[in-house]
């Protein structure tokens, strides 16, 4: 095995453990760490939750008292993401590393917050450590989207999300009550909420549904609840709610992202459902399809072909 399939092998691993940062880490990236010493793994952590210490922090604290500082001499230390160069909840992470004596670092992606924005491997190549950058960059992009599109596009990731019969309808004629979803697709719809930071509905949802959003049948985060109420005709929002009052869609965008919400999944009626398409402001699909058929009612949004990559049906 070469030197690059070494980087990748550990890099894998750092990814691995970014992964159990879901749901618990936003605004923040999902990052790991590992740490390699003459060709065996001594340390390993990831960023567990907002505020906490980062995945290169909890990585070197997971080596033993004494035999720290002879670990971590001269070993190559992974990571998914550029070592943070700024003071904020934690002190710096490259300062950190400069410090720990580690002499190679290998990330996987450049980090676009332009609080650092490079200054962290600036500071690891003027203190004489190796910097290798780039390493599986895609895969470390699709687990962090959320993040980079956040940052990079300064709007949340939208996921738009419904439940539609076998044959393509959300609702009966009439609106009569109908439970599309099964018990299952139920309790994979909270666990979708626990993962993600927000989830919006319009106002004629929230008046014909009186909806809790909330992610009460799976252990987890709950999601900030969003209403839209276009027309201003909600008097009794709940006061831990989002009640925003805005036509546009890319004024929510502005929005949510000042109030630092990574992610969005809008579960609104087909009207909110079509303006964020037409908008073409979202990211993904998620649609919990039924066994049984409607033949006839409120037909379920239809999105554009070249939108067909990221759409999931469960």
């Amino acid at each position: 095995m070469n030197q690059s399939q070494r980087d990748m092998m550990y890099m894998r691993r750092c990814l691995q453990l970014a992964a159990n940062g879901m749901g618990h880490t936003a605004p923040n990236p999902m990052v790991g760490c590992v740490i390699v010493k003459d060709g065996k793994v001594v340390g390993e952590g990831y960023h567990q939750r907002c505020g906490g210490y980062h995945a290169e922090r909890n990585a070197i604290l997971s080596l033993q008292g004494r035999e720290r500082q002879s670990a971590l001499e001269g070993a190559t230390l992974y990571v998914n993401l550029e070592p943070c160069s700024h003071y904020g909840k934690t002190p710096p992470c490259a300062d950190l590393i400069v410090e720990s004596g580690v002499r190679r670092v290998v990330c996987c992606n450049d980090d676009p917050n332009p609080l650092v924005a490079g200054k962290g491997f600036a500071k690891l190549e003027a203190a004489g450590i190796e910097v290798v950058r780039h390493v599986m960059e895609e895969v470390g992009r699709e687990l962090n989207r959320r993040f980079f599109t956040y940052m990079e596009q300064r709007r949340p990731y939208v996921i738009l999300k419904w439940a539609e019969s076998a044959d393509g309808f959300m609702a009966p004629q009439g609106n009569k009550k109908y439970w599309i979803s099964d018990s299952y697709q139920t309790i994979m719809s909270h666990k979708m909420r626990a993962m993600e930071a927000a989830i919006l509905v319009g106002s004629e949802t929230y008046l014909a549904d009186r909806p809790q959003l909330s992610a009460r049948l799976y252990a987890g985060e709950q999601p900030l609840p969003v209403v839209l109420d276009r027309r201003g005709r909600l008097s009794d929002v709940p006061e831990h709610w989002l009640h925003l009052r805005c036509e546009s869609i890319d004024e929510v965008m502005r929005i949510l992202f000042e109030r630092k919400v990574q992610s969005l999944i809008v579960e609104g009626g087909r009207q909110i459902l079509d303006a964020f398409i037409a908008a073409r402001l979202y990211d993904e699909v998620i649609v919990f399809r039924g066994m049984g058929l409607l033949h006839a009612g409120l037909r379920a949004p239809s999105i554009p072909a070249v939108s067909k990559n990221r759409v999931h049906i469960i």
